[in-house]
């Protein structure tokens, strides 16, 4: 009893004297923020390649768990973006993220990727694309959960279409459309 008395007398005491710097706040877990009917959104499409490059001497895509192509296989990439289909065509940014099979089935990858942008107005911003990534598929779709920069409080998607991919080596070319609303 004497120990309990002790402690509550103690913390009694340190909430009344709190040196003046540290303030007890009425906080509350959310807080509602009126319209602002002067931000207007705006979207845009951007097109891109990405080349996923596991041959070679610098591959951007490496294994890192798992078997290469089956269940629990992951990847850590590093993928530049060009404008055109071919390596020699103008990077314009970075994928860098992860993928892993996340089917049975081999047939589906888990993207988790940021798009890093490097040149025009969105050089600095990033989009960050998480989701479900079908390869076998002709188009597959995936969500744009966020982004910094100019993409800040961003939404929208991606559409992944694979231009190229040679069976021997496991390197492909994608290309991305993709579409975005944001301030």
């Amino acid at each position: 009893m004497v120990s309990f008395f002790t402690y509550n007398t103690l913390f009694t005491l340190t909430i009344i004297f709190l040196p003046p710097f540290f303030k007890l706040t009425n906080a509350n877990f959310s807080e509602q923020f009126p319209a602002d009917h002067h931000v207007n959104n705006q979207m845009s499409h951007l097109h891109f390649y990405f080349h996923d490059i596991v041959s070679g001497k610098h591959p951007t895509a490496i294994t890192v768990a798992g078997r290469k192509n089956k269940f629990g296989g992951t990847a850590i990439v590093d993928d530049p973006l060009t404008e055109g289909v071919e390596p020699g065509f103008k990077v314009v940014g970075r994928a860098q993220g992860m993928y892993a099979m996340s089917s049975q089935d081999a047939s589906s990858l888990l993207m988790v990727r940021n798009f890093v942008f490097l040149e025009g107005k969105y050089n600095g911003s990033s989009l960050t694309i998480l989701g479900r990534n079908q390869f076998l598929e002709n188009m597959r779709e995936m969500p744009v959960v966020g982004g910094s920069g100019i993409f800040r409080f961003v939404r929208g998607y991606a559409l992944a279409k694979t231009e190229r991919f040679n069976v021997g080596t496991g390197d492909a070319v994608v290309e991305y459309n993709v579409f975005v609303m944001h301030h």
